[in-house]
């Protein structure tokens, strides 16, 4: 048998999971979420359903709409991983979908150091894999792929070849789906950090102290397209920096850079990421309000000031306080522009609408009197599909602004 395909379904069979009527309108639309109030318990015994164990998903008419994998005692009940009643579950589909994954990358990016698995966006919900190059990092978010492990470790060998796997499970995520949080080496070692070239930078971050898997690879096109747009910036300010993304290549293209964060060790690996690069970037530890504060207060201006920070707003109720965040970091960020500098602004809120970005730094300048102008805008890179019929996975927003007086 080709093992790039999945395998087909012959005597095999799973438990029904029967949806309520008419909620398999937004799955046959796409979506790979079922949530458990559009289940028909009546029909489904919710107590027969395997914790991450495969179940057929039925209309409530009998309708096939695909196969998944169940938490009974999660609020998404269960997630599509194939829609085609003549294909499995299991191992060779993980293979057949790594496949898929590679192929989109390998047409974007010449060197591994990329996102390889991008969760629901390719249709291996609840997965996350990035690569730096012989390295893997893997971040389970869901009971039935943390239940697939040992398969999706097979996959991994048997599509990347890859010299470490190290699942570096500790997110939030895993908390809503009752599963410990842990980091371990699956194949070969936990390195200490990780190695990412990105156009023609060499960087290092921490992995097991590190944030997320290590890197942000989802701004990679942005820092590319913004900071060239920016070319010729004299002072740059970079806040919530972590480890110099943005301001070790603002620095490799000439400018004077000062890096903000409130983790010394990130700070002190942005250093050593611009010495690795032949170049220098200063640092300011501390809360970036305070810090942005502090610089107001000293007079000092940048002709860039990048905002990037961790997401404000983690769950919907949390909007108006976190749109409130929003606000005041740019408006902070604004106060330490020259009369024509220029804004970055991020937000990788999946709660907070691209435009109530744009209304937050719109807010910001009237408040200081500046005139606003957005000169570009961006979104995830490449390794970072979003699906379209799932808005969760389309979640990170950046402007480029000119900020000028009035």
């Amino acid at each position: 048998m080709n093992d790039s395909l999945p395998s087909v379904v012959t005597s095999q069979t799973y438990p029904v999971l029967r949806l309520k009527p008419h909620e398999d309108r937004r799955v046959g639309a796409g979506h790979l979420w079922i949530f458990s109030n559009e289940i028909d318990t009546k029909q489904t015994r919710m107590a027969d359903l395997p914790p991450g164990g495969f179940v057929s998903v039925q209309s409530d008419r009998g309708k096939f709409l695909g196969f998944a994998y169940c938490n009974p005692h999660s609020l998404i009940a269960a997630r599509i991983i194939s829609r085609h009643a003549a294909f499995a579950p299991g191992p060779s589909l993980i293979v057949h979908r790594l496949r898929v994954a590679l192929a989109l990358r390998e047409r974007f990016y010449a060197a591994p150091y990329y996102r390889l698995v991008h969760g629901e966006s390719d249709e291996l919900p609840g997965l996350v894999v990035d690569r730096f190059g012989d390295t893997l990092v893997v971040q389970i978010g869901a009971l039935g792929m943390e239940v697939q492990k040992e398969a999706i470790v097979a996959g991994l060998e048997k599509v990347i070849k890859p010299k470490n796997i190290v699942f570096k499970n500790d997110s939030g995520a895993r908390d809503l789906e009752g599963l410990p949080k842990y980091v371990e080496a699956a194949i070969g070692d936990v390195p200490e950090e990780l190695e990412i070239i990105e156009d023609g930078a060499t960087f290092r971050a921490p992995l097991a102290t590190g944030q997320k898997t290590g890197w942000f690879y989802d701004q990679a096109a942005n820092r590319r397209s913004f900071l060239g747009l920016a070319k010729g910036a004299g002072r740059v300010l970079d806040v919530f920096s972590y480890v110099g993304g943005w301001g070790v290549q603002a620095a490799r293209a000439g400018a004077e850079v000062v890096c903000v964060d409130s983790s010394a060790p990130a700070l002190e690996a942005a250093t050593r990421n611009g010495e690795r690069n032949g170049v220098t970037v200063q640092t300011r530890k501390g809360d970036a309000f305070d810090v942005l504060e502090q610089l107001h207060a000293e007079r000092e201006k940048f002709d860039v000031v990048i905002v990037d920070p961790p997401a404000f707003i983690k769950r919907r109720k949390d909007a108006p306080k976190g749109e409130a965040a929003y606000k005041r970091i740019n408006q902070l960020a604004m106060q330490l522009l020259p009369r024509d500098g220029l804004l970055v602004s991020c937000s990788c809120s999946y709660h907070l609408e691209p435009s109530a970005l744009i209304d937050g730094i719109q807010k910001a300048g009237r408040h200081l009197g500046r005139f606003v102008q957005v000169i570009a805008n961006g979104g995830q890179s490449p390794d970072h599909p979003t699906h379209p019929a799932i808005p969760e996975t389309r979640y990170l927003k950046a402007f480029l602004c000119r900020v000028t007086h009035d």
